[in-house]
C-alpha cells in the first residue's frame, strides 16, 4: 500500500501549493501597490538608447553568418510569425545600408545613453525617427561626403514619402524597432529596390539572398510581379509543388516504416498483419509531410499574414499527426506485449500491460497539447499558476475521479483479482476483462459487459472465485434400499479408489459415505474437490468421474434409487412365525466388501487413457472436426476410452 500512499501525499501537497498561491494572490489584490515593487528592471546595455539599440542590430546583421537572434532582440515583434521575423531584420537593415554610411561613434544626431539622460526632452520621449531625420555633419567627415549623404536622404524620403524608422521606448526603458517599423519594413525595401537605389556596401552580408530570393530569380517576371491575396504568383505556383512533394515524401516514409516495422515485427516472433501495418504506418507518412511543409514554406518569403495562418495550421496538423503516429506505435507495442503476456502463466501482466498502454497514451495527450499550446503561442505558465490556484476547487470537484483513480491502484497494488479471473463484486458476477484507470470491466454469463468504477472497488466486498486452488462438488448418490451392506460398502470404497485414480481430483481430502437414510433411497455423501485450470474442465472431468461410478454400479450389481411410492398392505394369517433376525455378518466382511470395491474400481479404469497421460486442460471443438478413436485426445467429453472397458 505504498504507492497509494505516496500518490495520496503529494495530491495533498498540491493542494495545499494551490491554497498557499490563491492565499498570495488574495493578499497582493488587497495590499496596496508599492511603487518599490512596481518599478521596471532596468534596461538591458544593449537597448539602453537609440545608439546601443542600433550598434545591436548593425553589429549582429553584419556578423557572418548573422546574429539573427541579437538582430530579432531589438525589434516589436510579437506581432510577427517567428517564421518571418529574420526576414524583417534582412529588409530592415538593407533598407538602413541605402540610407548612410552609419558612423556610431561620430554621429551625434543619434543619441547615446548620456544624451538621453542630459536631454528631458529624450528622456521622456517614447520614440525617435531614425529616418527620417535632420542629419548632423560628424567632425570627422568631408563636406562633400555630408552633402551626399543627404541627397541619399532626401532623394529615399521623395521615393517613399511614407516610409520611416523609428524605433520607441517601452515601460523598461529599452529602445527597439517600432510596430511600424517592422510591419512596413517588406515594403519599404521593395520600394527602394524598384527604385534602383544601391548600397553604400558598409557591411557585405547585404547582398546576401535568401532562399526565397533565390527561387524567385528562377521564375519569369509576370509570376514575380503579380499576387493574388497579398501573394505573388510564383509563391502560389511554388507552395502547389511543395505539397506535391510532400505527399510524394509521405509515401516514401510509409514504406520506409513498413517495411523496418514488418521486419523488427518478424525478428521479434511475432506476426506482422497487413492492416495493423497499413493503420500504423499511414500518420507517420502524415507527420514526415507536415514536417516537410513546415520546414519548406517559410522559406518561400509569404507576407507575414500568410505565415501567421499557415504555420500555426502547420504546426497543429503535423503535432496531430505525430500524437496519432505515437498512439499508433502504443498500440502495435502494446499488442505485441500483451501477447507475450497471454503466454505467460500469471495474470498480472495481463492487467499491467493495457493499464500501462493507457497511460503512455494519456502522457503522449499531455505532451501533444504542451506543444501545440506552445506553436500556438499560448502561454503555459499563466494555465499552470491558475491549476495551482484552484487547486482546492479542482481537487472538490475532481473528487471521484481521484477516488476511481486510486481504486485502480489499489487494484494494482493488492491484485484482489487479475485479467480472466471469476469474481463478484456487489450484484455483479462474471469474468474480468479490463482494468482502466477509472472503471474495471466485467463480463457477465449472459454475455453483457458491466462497468464497474474503480471508486466502488476500495470499499466493495470482492469475492474471487479465480483465486480458488480447489472447486468443491458436493452431491448425493442414491441406492435403492435393497442394496446389501457389503454392496454398499464396496460401492462406497470404489468410488473412493475412483477420487483417488482421476487426474484432478483432491487426493487428501475426500469424503464418500452412506449419509442418509430418504425417502426412497439410501443416500450416499459424494464430496469432492477438483484442481482444474478452468470451468469447462472442471465439468468434463465431474462428467468422467460420473460416468465411471455408473459403471462400478454396473460391476458390483447395485442399483440406483429414483422416487418411488409403493403402498403396500399387509393381512396377518394365523400361520405366520414371528420374524426371525439374521446372523451376524462375518468379522472380515467390511474389509472384504472394501476391497471388493477398490478391486473393481481399478479393474473399470485399467485402460483408461488419463491413467497413462493427465488430460490437458478442456478445449472447445468446431464443428466438423471429426474424432479419431486411436489419437491421444483426452479433450474430449464423450469417449468410450474415458471410463473402462465400455
Amino acid at each position: 500500500m505504498l504507492f497509494p500512499r505516496l500518490i495520496v501525499r503529494v495530491v495533498l501537497c498540491l493542494l495545499f501549493f494551490g491554497w498557499g498561491n490563491a492565499s498570495i494572490l488574495a493578499q497582493e489584490t488587497a495590499a496596496p501597490p508599492n511603487p518599490a515593487i512596481e518599478s521596471s528592471p532596468p534596461a538591458s546595455p544593449l537597448y539602453q538608447s537609440p545608439r546601443d539599440t542600433l550598434r545591436t542590430f548593425l553589429e549582429a546583421m553584419s556578423a557572418d553568418p548573422p546574429e539573427f537572434d541579437s538582430a530579432v532582440g531589438c525589434m516589436e515583434v510579437d506581432h510577427i510569425a517567428r517564421e518571418g521575423r529574420q526576414d524583417v531584420a534582412r529588409y530592415i537593415y538593407r533598407c538602413i545600408n541605402r540610407l548612410e554610411w552609419v558612423e556610431l561613434e561620430h554621429d551625434s544626431s543619434i543619441p547615446d545613453v548620456s544624451q538621453v539622460q542630459r536631454s528631458p526632452r529624450l528622456r521622456e520621449a517614447t520614440e525617435w525617427s531614425y529616418f527620417p531625420r535632420k542629419l548632423v555633419r560628424p567632425g570627422n567627415q568631408s563636406l562633400n561626403d555630408f552633402q551626399v549623404k543627404q541627397k541619399r536622404f532626401n532623394l529615399v524620403q521623395r521615393i517613399a514619402p511614407a516610409a520611416s524608422i523609428v524605433l520607441t521606448q517601452d515601460d523598461s526603458g529599452q529602445w527597439k524597432f517600432s510596430e511600424d517599423t517592422v510591419t512596413n519594413a517588406r515594403t519599404f525595401w521593395e520600394t527602394l529596390e524598384s527604385a534602383g537605389i544601391k548600397p553604400v556596401s558598409q557591411f557585405s552580408g547585404d547582398e546576401y539572398l535568401t532562399i526565397a530570393e533565390h527561387i524567385e530569380k528562377l521564375w519569369p517576371i509576370y509570376f514575380v510581379q503579380n499576387s493574388f491575396l497579398t501573394v505573388k504568383y510564383w509563391q502560389w505556383l511554388t507552395m502547389f509543388l511543395m505539397i506535391l512533394l510532400g505527399m510524394v515524401f509521405d509515401l516514401l516514409v510509409r514504406m520506409i516504416v513498413s517495411t523496418v516495422s514488418r521486419r523488427i515485427i518478424t525478428r521479434k516472433g511475432g506476426a506482422a498483419q497487413r492492416d495493423s501495418l497499413k493503420k500504423m504506418v499511414r500518420p507517420f507518412g502524415l507527420a514526415a509531410a507536415a514536417l516537410f511543409w513546415l520546414t519548406t514554406f517559410h522559406m518561400l518569403g509569404l507576407p507575414n499574414a500568410a505565415l501567421l495562418f499557415l504555420v500555426p495550421a502547420l504546426r497543429l496538423f503535423a503535432m496531430l499527426a505525430m500524437v496519432w503516429a505515437a498512439y499508433r506505435v502504443t498500440d502495435i507495442v502494446g499488442e505485441f506485449f500483451a501477447g507475450k503476456a497471454a503466454a505467460t502463466e500469471t495474470k498480472f501482466d495481463d492487467l499491467l500491460v493495457p493499464l500501462v498502454r493507457k497511460t503512455i497514451k494519456i502522457f503522449i495527450t499531455a505532451f501533444g497539447l504542451i506543444y501545440i499550446a506552445e506553436s500556438l503561442d499560448v502561454p503555459i505558465m499563466p494555465l499552470v499558476t491558475g491549476l495551482g490556484i484552484g487547486g482546492v476547487g479542482f481537487a472538490f470537484a475532481a473528487k471521484d475521479t481521484l477516488e476511481h483513480l486510486f481504486g485502480s491502484v489499489t487494484v494494482i497494488a493488492d491484485r484482489p483479482f487479475q485479467v480472466g479471473d471469476w469474481v463478484v463484486i456487489g450484484d455483479v458476477e462474471g469474468t474480468v476483462e479490463e482494468v482502466g484507470f477509472r472503471s474495471t470491466r466485467v463480463r457477465t454469463f449472459y454475455n453483457s459487459l458491466v462497468t464497474v468504477p474503480n471508486g466502488n472497488l476500495v470499499r466493495a466486498v470482492i469475492d474471487n472465485y479465480g483465486k480458488r486452488k480447489y472447486k468443491r462438488w458436493s452431491t448425493h448418490v442414491n441406492l435403492t434400499y435393497d442394496t446389501p451392506p457389503d454392496k454398499l460398502e464396496s460401492f462406497c470404497e470404489g468410488i473412493r479408489e475412483l477420487v483417488r485414480l482421476h487426474p484432478y481430483t483432491r487426493k487428501d481430502y475426500y469424503q464418500v459415505w452412506l449419509h442418509k437414510f430418504g425417502a426412497h433411497s439410501l443416500d450416499v455423501l459424494l464430496y469432492v474437490f477438483w484442481k482444474t485450470p478452468d470451468w469447462q474442465t472442471e465439468l468434463r472431468e465431474r462428467h468422467r468421474l460420473m460416468m465411471d461410478i455408473i459403471r462400478l454400479a454396473d460391476q458390483l450389481g447395485v442399483e440406483f434409487a429414483f422416487p418411488t411410492q409403493t403402498l403396500h398392505l399387509h393381512q396377518e394369517e394365523a400361520g405366520d412365525q414371528p420374524h426371525e433376525p439374521g446372523e451376524a455378518p462375518p468379522k472380515a466382511a467390511d474389509f472384504r466388501a472394501m476391497r471388493a470395491g477398490r478391486t473393481a474400481a481399478r479393474r473399470l479404469t485399467s485402460n483408461a487413457a488419463w491413467r497413462e497421460q493427465k488430460p490437458p486442460p478442456y478445449r472447445f471443438k468446431y464443428a466438423g472436426e471429426t474424432l479419431d478413436e486411436d489419437e491421444n485426445d483426452d479433450d474430449t467429453q464423450i469417449e468410450s476410452k474415458i471410463g473402462g472397458d465400455g
